[in-house]
């Protein structure tokens, strides 16, 4: 079992993270109104676990804020790494991890490296296609199944 941390969207490519205290997640737009959402497929939302985030602050030598690397929902209590197939459970949603949410070169463009400490181990996160839509928010628990 894990926690929902967090929760964030961006209305647009490239736009600032905005932080949510609770929201929907529906097929039509992903996590609140995200602008990746809107396109049905592999990466609707993207999830990002504390544990990876730590250590990639840790490895950069300083704290790094975690809507840098622009992931929707922030995690606790698992390791996500080679997890395909598998799904998270938040409430009444269901997310289908889809693969790797690979680091692109707009992590360097926040903190220089960065591409770099995520790539190894899934330390990005996973992207996910939504399977059930609902509501969720700050505290749930997460829990993860084959």
């Amino acid at each position: 079992m894990g926690t929902l941390l967090a929760i964030a969207q961006r209305k647009k490519t490239k736009a600032p993270m905005e932080c949510l205290d609770e929201t929907t997640i529906s097929f039509s737009n992903g996590v609140g109104t995200d602008s990746r959402g809107k396109k049905q497929g592999k990466r609707q939302v993207t999830v990002l676990t504390k544990e990876s985030w730590d250590k990639a602050s840790e490895l950069n030598g300083s704290e790094i804020p975690w809507t840098t690397r622009r992931a929707n929902l922030l995690i606790s209590g698992f390791n996500l790494e080679n997890s395909t197939g598998k799904h998270l459970i938040i409430g009444d949603v269901k997310l289908e991890i889809t693969g790797e949410l690979e680091p692109c070169k707009r992590m360097d463009e926040q903190v220089e490296g960065l591409t770099q400490i995520l790539t190894p181990y899934w330390r990005g996160g996973v992207c996910c296609k939504i399977i059930s839509e609902g509501k969720i928010s700050i505290g749930e628990t997460v829990t993860l199944t084959e």
